[in-house]
C-alpha cells in the first residue's frame, strides 16, 4: 500500500471511526457508505451532505454512521472501496461520480444505491430511464449531456474572450458520461468559427501529453469538462493555464474559488445536499428504484475578475451581468 492510498484510507477511517464507539446502545443506528474518486481534502461536497443529514434529523454518532472511502483519483481502486463498504452491511451507499456510481452497480443489486456528481446517468447506462430508474439505483445529476449543457462551455469562453479562435477542451475517454460533451463543443465551436481540439486527457500520462500538444498548438483558451481526475489535479491544471496565460473554463466553481478563470456547471455541492434527502426517503421506506433521478434546474457562471486582470484580459460587462458570482 502506498503513501497516499494509506492515508486516504487513514482518513476515511478517522472520519468515520469514532462515531461508532459514541453510538447510543439500543437505538437503530442507520450505516451509510459514501465512496468517491477524489481526495478527502476535497471535501465541501462532502461535509454539504453530512450538514444536509443534521436538518435532516440524523445526528452521527446517535443515529447515523457514515463510513466515507476515496479513491484519491484512482478510479481502480474504487470495486475495493465499494466492497469494503458493503462488507460493512451498509444501509445505502452513495457513489459519487459516474466511475464511482458504475463501481456500486456492479458489486450488488440489493443494497440501494444512491449517485451523486455525475453528469448523465442514462448516456453512462447507470439507468435506462430517468423517471424510473428501477432496481436499487437512484440519484442526483449535476448536468445532463446531450442537451446543450457543454456547448455553453465554448459559447462563455468565446464571449468571455471574442478575440478566441483556437481553442482545446481536456476529457477523459474512460469515462462513459464524457461521450456527450464531444459533439456538443464541436456543434458549439463550428457555429462561432472556432478551432477545437480535443485532448484525452484523464490520467497523469495523457494529461501530460495534452499540455505538451496545448505548449505547441497555438490554442489560446481551454475547456476543462466534468471528471473527477481534473479535480483532484486541480492544482496542476491551474498552475499550467496560468504559467500558458489561457483562457480557461471549467465545470464547477471550485476552479475559479481557487484561481481559475471562469466556470460553468450546476452547484456540486447541492447535488450532495439533494442526495441525503434521497438516503432519508430510503431509509424511511422508499425503494431507491421507483424515486425519480433528479436533475438540475440551475446552473451558475462564476467568473474570478482577479484572474482575468493578472491574464490581461477585460472581461466584457455583459457578460459580468450573467455571472452569479463575480470573485473580486
Amino acid at each position: 500500500m502506498d503513501r497516499r492510498m494509506f492515508f486516504g484510507t487513514m482518513v476515511g477511517g478517522l472520519l468515520s471511526a469514532p462515531l461508532v464507539i459514541e453510538a447510543q446502545e439500543g437505538a437503530k443506528v442507520y450505516r451509510i457508505g459514501l465512496v468517491s474518486p477524489t481526495s478527502p481534502f476535497l471535501g465541501n461536497p462532502i461535509q454539504a451532505f453530512r450538514q444536509a443529514l443534521g436538518e435532516l434529523g440524523y445526528v452521527e454518532g446517535r443515529n447515523v454512521i457514515v463510513d466515507l472511502r476515496f479513491a484519491e483519483g484512482r478510479p481502480e481502486r474504487l470495486p475495493g472501496l465499494v466492497a469494503e463498504l458493503i462488507s460493512l452491511k451498509v444501509d445505502v451507499l452513495v457513489a459519487a461520480s459516474t466511475v464511482g456510481a458504475l463501481a456500486a452497480k456492479r458489486a450488488t443489486t440489493t443494497v440501494p444505491i444512491v449517485f451523486v456528481g455525475l453528469i448523465d446517468p442514462v448516456a453512462s447506462g447507470l439507468v435506462a430511464n430517468m423517471a424510473r430508474p428501477g432496481r436499487n439505483i437512484t440519484g442526483v445529476t449535476f448536468g445532463i449531456g446531450g442537451a446543450g449543457f457543454a456547448g455553453k462551455w465554448v459559447e462563455l469562453l468565446k464571449a468571455a474572450v471574442p478575440e478566441l479562435s483556437h481553442i482545446a477542451a481536456l476529457w477523459n475517454s474512460e469515462n462513459p458520461a464524457s461521450g456527450p460533451f464531444m459533439p456538443e463543443m464541436q456543434a458549439a465551436a463550428r457555429t462561432l468559427n472556432m478551432r477545437l481540439d480535443m485532448l484525452d486527457a484523464g490520467n497523469p500520462t495523457k494529461l501530460d501529453r495534452a499540455f505538451a500538444m496545448i505548449s505547441t498548438s497555438g490554442a489560446r483558451g481551454v475547456i476543462v469538462t466534468a471528471d473527477p481526475f481534473f479535480n483532484v489535479n486541480r492544482a496542476q491544471l491551474l498552475q499550467f493555464v496560468a504559467n500558458k496565460r489561457l483562457a480557461t473554463i471549467y465545470y464547477i466553481r471550485d476552479f475559479p474559488e481557487a484561481g481559475g478563470l471562469m466556470s460553468y456547471g450546476a452547484s456540486l455541492a447541492n447535488s450532495f445536499r439533494r442526495a441525503a434527502t434521497y438516503v432519508d426517503r430510503i431509509l424511511k421506506g422508499a425503494q431507491a428504484g421507483d424515486l425519480a433521478v433528479e436533475q438540475p434546474t440551475t446552473f451558475e457562471l462564476v467568473i474570478n475578475v482577479k484572474t482575468a486582470k493578472t491574464l490581461g484580459l477585460t472581461i466584457p460587462p455583459s457578460l459580468l451581468q450573467r455571472a452569479d458570482q463575480v470573485i473580486e
